[in-house]
């Protein structure tokens, strides 16, 4: 996205906001099942722990055979509602018809995306991080090089972004494919559904779906109230996301090392291990994010023109990015434990609070919505509305279900008794 985001920026305001805006709705159906991913990873990784190697490489298998059913869903569900869904955030009919297309487009990766999360659980499961480098730093190559041919070589414009990463997308997804179907003849596990193991695999991952619908719902509304600020404020509130999930998924891999290190620990019934490794996680998370804030504060006023070629959207950017930077720490904080409960299949505590999170953030979106100061000020007020406010609850949240021990249940399963 941030790859798209800079190409498409310079095809002015209209196609940038339009991105904005299909971008939000794709990656809320592929956020809201990157529980494939959040659920396999500590499946895996606790059977890895106790010992039983082929049963974690067979959990991974029903992962991936869930994600192709969902993928199929959701671009039936798609196809039919786009146009309705991009209704939902602008009135726009230039801005309305490029996310359209975008969105129509870039439905047929989303089985290839889901099939790469899938995949990517329970390779980090198996400890194996290498390899998911290996193709993501690929398939960002290939989607970089084919948006620029696409968008500009052929003159495809957004359409031409959402083509590349469509192709990119199933790249990825073949390899996945190919190196899944090694790993189970290597170990004998098979490699047909197992009705037993995909029902496992979704009802363990609900919880972690209800957890992840409440962050797109925070999302999603704080879009949805940067879309009144105009077009150029959409804009730039568009950039400011994208580096900001950028900056998240540098701080979730340290989020993804603590799902597998936590899953293999619990496995293993180490609990004493279980809260060094916490401890240490959450140091390096507070660590990461003030030296990722502070660098983000320092490159602010240069990432405008990389982004966009409006003086408009360039100016607002700005100060939203160092309002964003601010918040990076506490962003660190909160990865990082929301990563130590997934690896602990603590997805029940998650998703409840998830719904108190939000309880408290919707009264501060009201607030921007009533009082907000015009001009670029108004982003400046929705970002610390969400970064610290937002971002704040669930720090609190999360620190005070890790102070305690109750989440550490060890064994080879992430069942947990019912309370």
């Amino acid at each position: 996205m941030l790859v798209d985001t800079a190409l498409v920026g310079h095809l002015g305001e209209v196609p940038l906001a339009a991105l904005g805006i299909a971008s939000a709705i794709l990656q809320t159906a592929i956020g809201l099942l990157i529980f494939l991913a959040y659920a396999t990873t500590p499946a895996v990784a606790r059977r890895l722990g106790a010992g039983d190697r082929t049963g974690a490489i067979r959990a991974g298998i029903d992962g991936m055979w869930l994600a192709l059913g969902l993928g199929v869903v959701v671009v039936a569900f798609g196809a039919v509602t786009a146009g309705a869904l991009v209704g939902l955030f602008t009135t726009d009919p230039r801005v309305a018809a490029d996310a359209t297309t975008y969105l129509h487009i870039s439905l047929g990766g989303i089985p290839a995306m889901l099939l790469v999360i899938a995949a990517t659980g329970l390779l980090r499961g198996l400890h194996d991080t290498r390899t998911p480098l290996v193709v993501a730093v690929s398939g960002f190559a290939a989607n970089a090089g084919l948006n620029a041919l696409f968008i500009y070589g052929l003159g495809w414009g957004i359409a031409g972004s959402a083509a590349g990463t469509v192709v990119a997308q199933w790249a990825m997804a073949s390899v996945y494919i190919v190196i899944a179907v090694r790993a189970a003849r290597a170990s004998s596990a098979s490699l047909k559904p197992g009705l037993d193991g995909v029902g496992s695999a979704a009802s363990s991952g609900s919880w972690l779906f209800v957890r992840t619908l409440s962050l797109r719902a925070a999302m999603l509304a704080t879009v949805a109230v940067a879309a009144t600020f105009g077009t150029a404020e959409l804009g730039a509130f568009q950039i400011a996301v994208t580096l900001f999930s950028t900056l998240a998924f540098i701080l979730d891999a340290l989020a993804i090392a603590a799902q597998a290190m936590i899953g293999h620990g619990l496995g293993a019934s180490d609990t004493v291990r279980v809260g060094l490794v916490t401890r240490r996680i959450v140091r390096w998370g507070i660590s990461s994010g003030i030296v990722l804030g502070v660098g983000l504060a320092f490159v602010a006023p240069l990432l405008g023109p990389v982004f966009s070629s409006s003086p408009d959207v360039q100016r607002a950017l700005t100060v939203t990015v160092w309002a964003m930077a601010v918040g990076i720490p506490l962003a660190g904080y909160v990865f990082v434990l929301d990563g130590v409960l997934i690896g602990a299949g603590d997805a029940r505590y998650l998703a409840l609070t998830g719904v108190v999170n939000i309880a408290c953030y919707a009264p501060l979106l009201v607030l921007v919505v009533l009082f907000h100061p015009p001009g670029d000020a108004a982003l400046v007020w929705l970002w610390a509305a969400f970064g610290y406010g937002y971002i704040g609850a669930r720090a609190l949240t999360l620190g005070l279900r890790a102070r305690g021990s109750r989440w550490m249940l060890g064994g080879s399963t992430t069942k947990r008794p019912r309370p």
